[in-house]
């Protein structure tokens, strides 16, 4: 009787022990389709943005002729954010695309005619609202980033978590200089 009391124990630990790990481990799979799932969105918006900047650019130039390196500068970005691949690449030009923008949007203050030109309003409310999306979805998925981070990081997630191949995540970060607003020369 007492064997069998004392297997009934050992049973119980058992599983026990594997649904703890199982939960983890579902767990895990969760917080990462959930970044995932935040990076996509920060990839939709940034589409969002990414196709509005041919038509700003169109409108912009054909008041601004003389302004070629700043077109140029975003149509370039625009190009790279295009053939990037990872997530890393994608951020990076993202940062840097939203730096020219800012410059281009410059631009267009020295053209009276041009802040008053229907299609530029509404391309630039368009552009606004797109970039405000921007922060919301970068804002998600760091925060999805840093739920899954810690989750990883957290015992006993992580022994788990090392042996199926759960590692951190990056966040979208700002590259190096971004804090310092860009100077603009005419």
């Amino acid at each position: 009787m007492k064997v069998w009391i004392a297997l009934g124990a050992v049973a119980l630990v058992i599983v026990i022990a594997l649904s703890s790990v199982v939960g983890s481990y579902n767990n895990l799979v969760g917080l990462n389709e959930q970044v995932d799932g935040s990076w996509a969105q920060v990839q939709t918006v940034l589409q969002r943005r990414y196709d509005l900047i041919p038509n700003l650019v169109n409108t912009v130039q054909g008041f601004a002729d003389q302004e070629r390196e700043v077109l140029t500068e975003v149509t370039r970005l625009r190009s790279q954010w295009g053939e990037a691949r990872s997530q890393q690449e994608q951020a990076g030009v993202a940062t840097r695309l939203e730096g020219a923008i800012g410059r281009l949007m410059l631009v267009a203050e020295r053209y009276p005619e041009l802040r008053s030109n229907q299609n530029f309003l509404a391309l630039q409310d368009e552009l606004a609202g797109t970039e405000n999306r921007i922060a919301v979805e970068r804002r998600r998925f760091n925060d999805s980033v840093q739920a899954y981070n810690t989750r990883v990081r957290q015992f006993p997630t992580v022994l788990i978590a090392g042996v199926t191949g759960f590692g951190p995540r990056e966040f979208f970060e700002a590259d190096a200089g971004a804090e310092a607003a860009p100077t603009v020369e005419f």
